[in-house]
């Protein structure tokens, strides 16, 4: 029987690597009152604009339950609002606070000195490579689990 290595293994590395990107993360904007698994709904929201919750969860691919988890855990600290949608008043849209919106800028740092560390180790046309092969890599795991 042939041994597993994690390092010959792409969904392990993968995996691995996004779990170390997100403890980095966090470590960057605890601070702020933020964690990583909050950063898709404040990019989403950073030109100050608001959105709908289903809107939401569709721009940062996170599944409904769980985008409706962090909104709740973001409004209760103060990071987000949520008003009633003017053209349909059974939904609401969502934005972020003033004080969210301030954050913002550091937040970009962080997101680019976390991932300036990252990648350190490679040239800027490995880099270039990296990043094409991994877009390359999630469209063909999004053409075969139909996402």
């Amino acid at each position: 029987m042939t041994k597993l290595q994690r390092n010959a293994s792409a969904g392990y590395m993968t995996n691995w690597a996004a779990r170390l990107f997100a403890r980095a993360m966090d470590r960057r904007i605890a601070h702020l009152g933020l964690s990583s698994g909050q950063l898709p709904v404040i990019f989403a929201l950073a030109g100050g604009g608001s959105l709908s919750q289903k809107a939401l969860t569709e721009a940062a691919a996170i599944e409904q339950p769980t985008m409706a988890a962090t909104l709740s855990r973001m409004e209760k600290a103060g990071l987000v609002t949520r008003t009633v949608d003017p053209e349909d008043r059974r939904r609401s849209l969502v934005q972020l606070t003033p004080t969210a919106l301030e954050q913002v800028t550091e937040v970009q740092q962080a997101v680019a000195d976390v991932n300036e560390a990252a990648l350190a180790g490679l040239s800027p046309a490995d880099r270039q490579t990296y990043l094409r092969l991994l877009d390359a890599v999630a469209e063909g795991l999004e053409k075969a689990t139909g996402a």
